[in-house]
């Protein structure tokens, strides 16, 4: 969920033609997507662990890696700033979103949860508009719509408390577009490891007190699938991050979607899922608006160059 909005941080520290390394790129993201999809089989593994734990253990790695790097370059990130609410409401928006998500994937299967995560960026795609006045191109109508129809194929509403997982997944949706969106107003303000570090820092320190009223009693076994969950989620972080400094993103930000082919493979060989007929149509859908939608973006962008 919170995978892409990283890769929009990544873009500030390349942007430059001349640099694009694919095959780095493509390894990197081929990486990043592999662990997203397992970072989804840990938190399911985990079973009944309460919620909140769940996600203070997918940030807590990733607070320590961040720190790591502040830490080796010399970096301030505990530094005043002028976007320190800016920086809050990314990690507030980035906590819903990943709660929500965490909960879908409790309740749903790997591949239909991570598709419906996968919205987020059509969502952002229309709050950058109409916060961030961005251009809105006609093109993105039929992407928009096909999305909507995609992502209600994949929660077949029925009105009862049956599709509350698949709207928590949608929801997971629109919290990490808002949070994106945010992310695109720090662009070229705060580096990337100082907003993955205080979403990491906001999320731990708002979890961690539900940890201390009721301290977890996880077994060996789900200790070992908490700590994947960071692990995997610092791995997919990290990847989605080099994967963006060897190569601009309208070139490879499609490919943040292999999450969804890797989720499908594990959550088959893990558990025997097996989307359905309307999964299927509504996953192509979704796909296939990203397609037409990362079209758009290219076009605007030799448009601007002319």
């Amino acid at each position: 969920m919170e995978q892409k909005g990283n890769s929009v941080l990544a873009n500030t520290s390349s942007g430059r033609d001349s640099v694009d390394n694919m095959p780095k790129a493509m390894a990197w993201m081929i990486l990043s997507g592999f662990s997203f999809a397992l970072m989804g089989a840990m938190v399911k593994l985990s079973g009944d662990v309460a919620l909140p734990t769940k996600v203070f253990f997918r940030n807590l790695v990733t607070l320590g890696l961040t720190t790591l790097v502040a830490i080796r370059t010399g970096e301030n990130v505990l530094a005043s700033t002028p976007n320190a609410w800016r920086l809050i409401f990314r990690s507030v928006f980035g906590l819903c979103g990943v709660t929500l998500y965490f909960f879908a994937l409790g309740r749903m299967n790997l591949a239909d949860a991570s598709l419906l995560n996968k919205t987020s960026p059509f969502f952002a795609s229309g709050l950058a508009v109409l916060l961030l006045g961005e251009r809105f191109h006609r093109a993105l109508i039929p992407a928009l719509a096909a999305a909507f129809i995609g992502a209600m194929l994949v929660i077949k509403p029925q009105f009862d408390y049956s599709a509350l997982p698949a709207m928590a997944g949608l929801g997971s949706g629109l919290f990490a577009g808002m949070a994106y969106t945010v992310v695109r107003s720090l662009k070229g303000k705060e580096s990337p490891n100082r907003i993955i570090f205080t979403f990491s820092l906001v999320s731990s320190l708002a979890t961690l007190p539900f940890l201390i009223a009721s301290p977890p009693q996880p077994t060996v076994g789900q200790w070992w699938t908490l700590a994947g969950t960071g692990v995997f989620a610092a791995g997919g972080q990290f990847g989605l991050t080099f994967a963006y400094h060897h190569a601009r993103v309208s070139r490879i930000s499609l490919f943040t979607y292999l999450h969804v082919l890797f989720a499908l493979v594990v959550g088959f060989v893990l558990w025997g899922e097996r989307p359905d007929l309307y999964s299927w149509l509504g996953g192509l859908l979704i796909i296939g608006a990203a397609m037409q939608a990362h079209r758009a973006g290219r076009n605007d962008g030799r448009e601007r160059q002319q």
